[in-house]
């Protein structure tokens, strides 16, 4: 094979089929697709809500529950327990296939009578506004988190304890607030790429690193302050000279903070322990390409957020030893699957949703521990093979085999979604492109009871958490619970006086996109292109400029100095 241009269908750009990428679709008999890459992406981005969450009353037993299904859905949904539970079978919505009309057709209506599951929670404790979370305990408005215990306000939290407003953090960490793409790392406050650090405050890419402030690309250092260092007293001396409880004093030092994370060296990317991987945030990985936030891949491509995988393809959110997986989104321990979202332990599954335990499905909603089912309809494994094959032609002449769920199936508003997150749209935009769009999102407005937060930590009564506040960037209500309350008070931490989602978006943009551009290493010997940084020690190119390329998620108008492997590794080992 050779590689082949093609016109996404959707966007109408030009995109590359590579070679290798139908050698893949060959083995696993699908046609190769027909939207491009970031169209592909956006469609299976629309159909996760992560974090937008309501209250409704459970549609088997009745009672209010935290859901990601808005009231005026055209869904049933169940909480947790009763979904689980065996008060109902899927099965008794089975539908048999017509061949005069379109498979989309069909499933849409499959999908508007099985009922859905309120939260992607379980084996949780004291955690009711957590979403796609398992093993928790005592956590709040937190997401994809595993196996933590007081993480409020964070995303992609693992093994954490009493950490706050983070966005991945891994390993153990303990005590961290405003902290992004942490590891291992504990009591430290506005740290970005910190890994086996404690009480660093306002650091970046630090390793092995206590009691530094404002620092960045340091390596086992200890009581440093703007990258110098100080004696143990001289350091706690100066650190008095913050007011760190009082919100204008914060908001001073994260405008330098962000002029140190400016000036700081930029790794071309963070790939580690791996061979022959593109992408950013890769670790102990293979042969892995255009992948990012993931850990244990082989032989993946074009793969956001995968931990431990294999032999997979276009997918999003989804890992725990899945291989052989395929425009899938929220699968887990999966294998031989293509087109299905939020399967958990199945086998020799397609267009499958909310799936768990089972093998051989076809175009199947809610179905636990069934095998041979089309439609949700049962069927002897001689009849399941014979209709399946008959219903993939017919896809395929109607154009739907190969494809992703359609958007406009999406069991939510685009505006709900992580498409709104990374693919922004306005309403009109949404609904030119046929995507629904939630107009009663959550959040109520105007009904701020404290206009003006008090600036200092040590001056807010205990009486603040029956305030409502309002946000100053969406201007939607936000209120403080008394654990987070404590949390701020021992860490001399402000209340903020923006939302929890705001606060997210923040987080977000202090993090390069899931993107690559080739472009050369910015070290032109003595130190950086723009003059801002120095060299250390001489590099292997001496005075001349690096002549080392590489794909990077730092787009090339953006003000981060960008360095290759081996410049970065010089001049911070």
């Amino acid at each position: 094979m050779i590689a082949e241009t093609k016109n996404c269908q959707n966007c109408k750009q030009n995109f590359v089929i590579e070679p290798e990428d139908f050698d893949f679709y060959a083995k696993i008999k699908v046609p190769p697709p027909t939207f491009c890459l970031q169209c592909r992406r956006q469609r299976r981005y629309a159909w996760r809500n992560e974090r937008v969450l309501y209250r409704r009353n459970c549609d088997l037993c009745g009672k209010s529950m935290v859901t990601i299904y808005s009231p005026n859905k055209p869904l049933k949904v169940y909480c947790p327990p009763c979904w689980w539970g065996d008060g109902w079978d899927a099965k008794e919505y089975a539908q048999k296939f017509d061949f005069s009309r379109p498979f989309f057709e069909q499933y849409r209506e499959l999908q508007l009578k099985v009922p859905r599951i309120a939260l992607l929670t379980k084996n949780s404790v004291n955690s009711e506004y957590v979403n796609h979370g398992s093993g928790n305990k005592n956590c709040y408005l937190t997401f994809a988190t595993l196996d933590s215990e007081n993480v409020l306000y964070s995303t992609n939290a693992f093994y954490a304890r009493d950490c706050m407003d983070c966005y991945w953090i891994d390993e153990n960490p303990e005590l961290l607030y405003e902290c992004i793409s942490t590891y291992s790392s504990y009591k430290c406050q506005y740290g970005i790429l910190l890994n086996g650090c404690a009480e660093c405050l306002y650091c970046y890419d630090c390793r092995g690193c206590s009691n530094c402030f404002m620092s960045s690309n340091l390596r086992n250092k200890q009581f440093y302050i703007r990258n110098r260092p100080y004696s143990k007293e001289q350091y706690f001396e100066e650190l008095k000279k913050y007011h760190l409880s009082s919100r204008a004093v914060r908001k001073q030092l994260l405008a330098e903070y962000k002029i140190v994370c400016k000036s700081a060296l930029h790794r071309f990317a963070v790939i580690e322990q791996s061979v022959n991987v593109t992408g950013n945030f890769i670790f102990k990985s293979k042969n892995s390409q255009f992948c990012f936030d993931g850990n244990g891949l082989e032989d993946v491509k074009y793969c956001d957020v995968v931990i431990h995988a294999k032999s997979s393809m276009d997918s999003y959110h989804f890992g725990n030893n899945t291989e052989w997986a395929y425009e899938a989104h929220g699968v887990l321990a999966c294998s031989n699957a293509s087109f299905i979202h939020l399967c958990y332990d199945n086998a020799f599954i397609d267009y499958c949703d909310t799936c768990h335990n089972s093998q051989n499905l076809f175009g199947c909603i809610g179905l636990k521990k069934a095998s041979y089912c089309i439609l949700n309809t049962q069927y002897s494994p001689e009849e399941y093979a014979a209709l399946r094959e008959r219903m993939v032609a017919h896809m395929k002449q109607t154009g739907e085999y190969g494809e992703f769920f359609p958007v406009k199936f999406s069991p939510f508003g685009y505006n709900e979604t992580q498409a709104q997150i990374y693919i922004p749209l306005n309403a009109d935009g949404a609904h030119a492109k046929g995507f629904a769009w939630e107009e009663n999102m959550p959040g109520a407005l105007g009904k701020e009871t404290v206009v003006a937060i008090p600036d200092d930590i040590t001056d807010v009564p205990d009486s603040i958490t029956q305030e409502i506040f309002v946000c100053n960037t969406c201007h939607r209500n936000f209120n403080v619970v008394p654990v987070e309350l404590d949390f701020y008070r021992r860490g001399q931490l402000p209340i903020p006086d923006q939302c929890p989602n705001c606060r997210y978006i923040t987080r977000l943009e202090r993090r390069p996109p899931r993107k690559t551009w080739k472009r050369p290493c910015q070290c032109t010997g003595a130190g950086s292109e723009n003059g801002i940084y120095k060299n250390t020690i001489e590099h292997s190119h001496k005075t001349a400029h690096c002549p080392n390329e590489f794909e990077t998620s730092y787009a090339p108008e953006r003000p981060e100095i960008v360095y290759c492997e081996q410049c970065y590794q010089a001049e911070v080992a």
